[in-house]
């Protein structure tokens, strides 16, 4: 799977750059809502078929809750110490990594503040959802299924669900969009907070 989608973004690339007419990527915003909805709609239809799944996270309880807020935790405190060592504030660098993963958001909020860190937010959360991307298959296989969905952040319930989904169960999967929809959620909160900090 890691192999597959890293092969499909070099040849996006490759497409991108030498065949497609810049007319076109006017309705590439269309094309990929499309594609992730058809995506979306296939991760929902595996879990709809798992009856049991409900029961076990009702097991669960509150405890699911533990999965976004330990990816908060990780997150703002990774990229706090990754600003450190280059030399950025902590305010910052905890900004950007309170986007987790939704690029398109932060990038926009922290704007006002500096187009300097609008564009290292931008970067930072676009690599984190490719590397999610790659990585989620390899971590599913050789750490745990639950342990997976930490790369993915806010993704975690839309780009990067089906990725999960493929890799582990459809309890993880509905844990999966759980979490990424607590994320989304709090990114703008957290961004504002840590950027005011």
């Amino acid at each position: 799977m890691s192999l597959s989608i890293i092969l499909a973004v070099v040849l996006g690339i490759g497409v991108g750059y030498f065949l497609i007419p810049d007319c076109f990527f006017s309705y590439t915003g269309i094309i990929t809502d499309i594609g992730l909805c058809l995506l979306l709609f296939f991760a929902g239809m595996d879990i709809g078929k798992q009856k049991g799944v409900f029961k076990d996270l009702k097991k669960m309880g509150f405890r699911i809750l533990l999965v976004p807020l330990m990816i908060i935790i990780g997150s703002i405190f990774g990229s706090i110490v990754g600003g450190f060592l280059l030399k950025m504030p902590i305010n910052e660098s905890g900004a950007v990594g309170a986007g987790l993963g939704w690029y398109t958001l932060s990038s926009v909020m922290l704007t006002n503040y500096s187009t300097e860190l609008s564009a290292i937010a931008f970067l930072t959360n676009v690599v984190r959802e490719i590397i999610a991307l790659i990585v989620v298959p390899l971590i599913a296989r050789y750490i745990g299924y639950l342990e997976c969905i930490a790369p993915c952040g806010a993704t975690a319930m839309d780009t990067a669900l089906p990725v999960v989904s493929r890799s582990t169960n459809s309890q993880t999967t509905i844990i999966s969009f759980v979490s990424g929809v607590i994320l989304s959620l709090v990114v703008p909160i957290l961004v504002s907070i840590m950027i005011k900090i």
